[in-house]
């Protein structure tokens, strides 16, 4: 095993039926419902969570590998269009794979070229821990990048 395995550790703790609080190192962070659901509407809902987590490795991969290439980004954003069956979290049935489908737009400005991109997708694929998760699920992730100036 790589010197590089941590452990990390969170830290959940119940207020209601549809909020948790979570505790990890100095940062605390609300995982809830919302309001239309039974929740109080005071953080992302797990699901959110979860492909919030894929944008924000997607965010900070990209740019590991961008300044590793020795490239710049001006500004780069990310906006999820993600098909989620909700039957189980429904009680309704067994989902093997809850998200079927995840869409990434992602909008770069820099300094590389449209083939250097090419490289930084390929990277990006191999490095980005919660996308591999994601992935390795059965979910399809679609990334559709283009390039501004």
């Amino acid at each position: 095993m790589s010197d590089n395995v941590v452990h990390m550790k969170l830290d959940g703790s119940s207020k209601s039926h549809s909020r948790t609080d979570i505790i990890t190192r100095d940062v605390e962070s609300v995982i809830d419902e919302p309001i239309a659901r039974g929740g109080t509407n005071l953080g992302m809902s797990p699901t959110e969570t979860l492909v919030s987590s894929l944008i924000g490795c997607t965010n900070v991969i990209t740019h590991r590998i961008m300044e590793k290439m020795g490239f710049k980004i001006d500004s780069l954003n990310i906006k999820s269009k993600t098909m989620f069956n909700r039957d189980g979290v429904g009680l309704i049935q067994e989902v093997e794979v809850p998200f079927p489908e995840i869409n990434l737009d992602i909008d770069i400005s820099t300094d590389a070229s449209e083939n250097d991109l090419i490289e930084v997708q390929k990277q990006l694929a191999m490095y980005c821990p919660i996308a591999k998760v994601i992935r390795n699920s059965g979910t399809k992730i679609n990334e559709n990048w283009t390039k501004i100036n």
